[in-house]
């Protein structure tokens, strides 16, 4: 999915809150929807998405970055006291 795509995506279940046709829970079910297959099927040749799994707050954390080291300091960066983590990419 590209930016357009997950932003029209966004904008329809926000237009669909407004005028009542969708709930509150339903609204956030397709944005976080939308934001997790965009971030899966990030196509950027010089970046990828990373997911961290550790036993930390880090856990589950996914961060764009050209490298799995870099990944691993945007994940360091983002989290306060992350713990034990590793990054894996995610295709």
């Amino acid at each position: 999915m590209d930016r357009i795509s997950a932003l029209r995506n966004v904008e329809e279940a926000l237009s669909a809150f407004e005028a009542g046709e969708i709930d509150l829970g339903t609204l956030e079910r397709r944005v976080r929807g939308t934001l997790r297959t965009y971030a899966t099927e990030f196509d950027d040749p010089d970046r990828s998405a990373y997911r961290a799994t550790g036993d930390g707050p880090a856990d589950g954390v996914v961060v764009v970055a050209p490298s799995a080291a870099a990944a691993r300091e945007r994940v360091d960066d983002l989290v306060a006291d992350p713990g034990d983590f590793s990054v894996e990419r995610l295709d």
